[in-house]
């Protein structure tokens, strides 16, 4: 039984919203905070619960958020606002005693950079403060971790090459859209490529490295080596890894329009002049663009999310398998949002379950891997994203 807070009314919070209004045994009291409060409204209003309640508050601003949070008195912030707001939403929970889950990773506005370790020096100050801050509880990075430590603990003994593959094989029917916030979404994109090997980060250029991969009830897709948060966490995590790569999937138009934006200067997060104000390109063109959380109604096809492990069992060497496959439609005939939002809006709930329960809490600051994988995954099933296994397959990697 806990009172629970959500920063964010974006696609991903109207899915957290959703999914914890399903379990009333669990959260029993709700607050959904943005800077704008009548989609908070609009989130309410599309559950059909009205005892849900709604703020306004400015993530970017301690001061807010410790006015809000010492108002409500939350049991657990579940933090899906922008990635930049990591700091000062862990900020407000350690001035006011509040417990912390998020989805993705700080980076600073000023550079697309994607690193824990701003958040993993939180650590020392949770733990003298007896809170718990669970971090990048999404789906990549989140499912992709508690996959990786179920492997670990019940399927090798020893994993050593571990591949993340994310396929979008849906059709939104828009010329040009981003599954998420186009501000973040671009700038993980355009960033270099990076994978892990033999103890060294290796950097590529972007989408350089690539190859078609099999998806199940998919077929072969297109798959680019990005560098995504959790590689991070989970060699730190996994000692015995020897490569970790990331791999997702674009079509060729998406690319060409990304080309496109990148040549004329759209994807630039440095300010410019123009008419004697300062903008951000970018930020400009997450204006123009269709908005993430209205694709959902025509978005046909589905996701295809998982790990592709290698390693050791019992001396011999066994491949593992294990993925989700989520329907765009299925997700937004339950939450009117598309699969995208779902993926990541679900494990978020269900790490905060975890931590309700009992069974995520320890003071300090952790990554999803560290806790035992086990209820998760047994949620996961029973919350909309049921997982797959194939046992010594081709992982074609």
């Amino acid at each position: 039984m806990a009172k629970v807070l959500i920063i964010g009314a974006g696609g991903v919070g109207t899915v957290v919203a959703h999914k914890v209004a399903q379990n009333p045994d669990v959260f029993t009291d709700i607050l959904i905070a943005s800077r704008t409060k009548s989609k908070c409204d609009a989130v309410v209003k599309a559950i059909g619960n009205p005892a849900i309640r709604t703020a306004q508050v400015d993530a970017d601003r301690v001061d807010e958020l410790v006015k809000l949070f010492n108002d409500f008195h939350p049991d657990i912030v579940i933090n899906v606002a922008l990635p930049y707001q990591d700091l000062t939403i862990m900020e407000a929970c350690l001035q006011t005693g509040v417990n912390y889950l998020d989805t993705a990773n700080y980076e600073p506005k000023d550079v697309a950079h994607f690193e824990y370790s701003w958040q993993w020096a939180y650590k020392q100050r949770f733990e003298e403060a007896g809170l718990t801050a669970i971090l990048g509880c999404g789906f990549d990075p989140g499912v992709s971790g508690v996959y990786t430590a179920y492997a670990a603990k019940h399927h090798f003994d020893e994993i050593q090459y571990l591949d993340i593959v994310d396929c979008n094989a849906g059709n939104h029917h828009k010329a040009f859209a981003t599954n998420f916030n186009p501000e973040i979404n671009i700038r993980e994109i355009t960033q270099n490529g990076r994978y892990y090997e033999n103890g060294q980060w290796i950097t590529t250029k972007p989408l350089e490295i690539h190859k078609a991969l099999t998806y199940p009830n998919i077929g072969p897709r297109d798959s680019y080596l990005l560098y995504h948060e959790e590689l991070e966490s989970l060699v730190k995590n996994f000692p015995t890894i020897k490569r970790a790569r990331f791999w997702m999937t674009f079509g060729q138009e998406y690319l060409t329009h990304l080309r496109v934006i990148q040549d004329i200067g759209m994807a630039r997060i440095d300010p410019i002049d123009y008419n004697g104000m300062k903008i951000v390109p970018l930020q400009f063109l997450k204006a123009v663009l269709p908005n993430p959380q209205d694709l959902g109604e025509n978005y046909e096809g589905e996701t295809s999310i998982g790990c592709r492990i290698r390693g050791l069992k019992d001396g011999k060497e066994r491949t593992y398998y294990v993925y989700n496959n989520c329907s765009h439609q299925a997700a937004y005939r339950e939450t009117g949002m598309q699969g995208v939002s779902y993926t990541t809006g679900v494990p978020a709930m269900i790490g905060a379950m975890m931590f309700v329960k009992g069974l995520w809490k320890r003071p300090g600051v952790w990554n999803v891997e560290e806790f035992d994988p086990d209820p998760f995954m047994e949620q996961l099933n029973r919350q909309g994203l049921p997982w797959h296994e194939v046992f010594d397959g081709d992982l074609e990697l």
